[in-house]
């Protein structure tokens, strides 16, 4: 497939700091990029300063930015979509976009959730809508990446999944900089469910944070959410070895330790007694493991997979479980092998 770089051949569809930091990654490197921002008034900011002073405050953007709120107008004959709107709200947004989107446009995914509802992975979301000849053209983007780290010009390792390697290959070389380093993969389901399986356990581990637990707390955490995310990938078809990288421990270690996660920060509040709603109310940007808790835990009960610290997560914010009781039912659960089965 060959990409035009000619003018607005690409296009960002949402500008929270990680559309906004993957645009300007793109412009950066000299593609013209069009960003499509929900909000009009801000693509009026940001189209005047050139900065995404709501979600990624002093980070100034490239010259080879443009900014809509005119969501036709952003995809029309572009080459390619980059989707990096909240998991929730993709199908709402893809659908008005489809008719504009040109046949031979790559798609490329780099939002991380499981639909409410449907429980369905963005991939099923993505196939469902595209017609069935573009199906091949769609690849994802997930991996450790915090936007305000990447925008400063740290470097950052991710994984480009598409079912064609050819495709894969090409979202790898259009996005890889010398900061910005690209692995392909071709386990699209294990790639998709590390990226939003990982919110959901960086809930528990801010919770374990927030209650005053130490380091001991959140490495079991990590290894055992490590293990449930691999369970569930592996009832979907996705590959054992895919949560051992990048997209799942990569990014699993990050979210439940890096003080830039937003799922993090909210399972610290829940962890000092907050309520949901209180901690929500006060936040600008999206924490995708609240609605992906409740996704994850019906899927999982759906397909019979075992998955104690998500149920806990759900309880807790579904059910307003209390956080240290949460925790004392996890480690008085029945005692058994860690064995060689995640």
């Amino acid at each position: 497939m060959q990409l035009l770089s000619g003018d607005n051949a690409f296009a960002v569809i949402g500008a929270g700091s990680w559309g906004t930091t993957l645009a300007n990654l793109l412009a950066e490197k000299g593609y013209p990029v069009t960003l499509w921002v929900y909000e009009s008034e801000l693509a009026e900011r940001m189209q005047q300063t050139h900065q995404n002073d709501l979600y990624l405050p002093g980070i100034e953007l490239s010259g080879n930015l443009t900014f809509t709120s005119d969501l036709q107008q952003a995809v029309t004959a572009k080459q390619l979509l980059l989707f990096v709107t909240p998991s929730q709200v993709t199908r709402q947004v893809l659908a008005q976009a489809v008719p504009d989107i040109a046949p031979e446009a790559l798609i490329v995914s780099a939002s991380k959730g499981i639909e409410n509802n449907s429980l369905l992975l963005l991939s099923q979301v993505f196939e469902e809508l595209l017609p069935e000849n573009m199906h091949g053209q769609i690849g994802f983007l997930s991996g450790p990446s915090f936007a305000m780290e990447v925008s400063q010009g740290m470097p950052t390792a991710v994984v480009a999944a598409a079912r064609d390697c050819q495709i894969a290959a090409r979202i790898q070389e259009i996005f890889s900089t010398e900061k910005f380093r690209v692995y392909t993969h071709n386990d699209i389901i294990g790639v998709e469910l590390g990226g939003a399986m990982k919110n959901v356990i960086a809930l528990a581990a801010g919770v374990a944070d927030g209650l005053g637990f130490g380091y001991n707390t959140r490495a079991a955490l990590i290894t055992r959410g490590l293990a449930e995310m691999t369970r569930l990938g592996l009832k979907l078809g996705g590959s054992a070895e895919t949560f051992s990288g990048l997209a799942g421990m990569g990014d699993l270690v990050l979210t439940c330790t890096g003080d830039l996660s937003r799922n993090r920060s909210v399972g610290i509040e829940l962890g000092k007694g907050r309520k949901l709603t209180e901690i929500l109310a006060g936040m600008q940007m999206v924490a995708e493991g609240v609605k992906t808790t409740l996704s994850a835990y019906q899927l999982a009960a759906k397909l019979g997979v075992e998955v104690p610290i998500i149920e806990q997560m759900y309880l807790i914010l579904y059910q307003e479980k209390d956080p240290r009781q949460a925790v004392t039912d996890l480690m008085l659960r029945d005692l058994k092998a860690e064995g060689a089965r995640p």
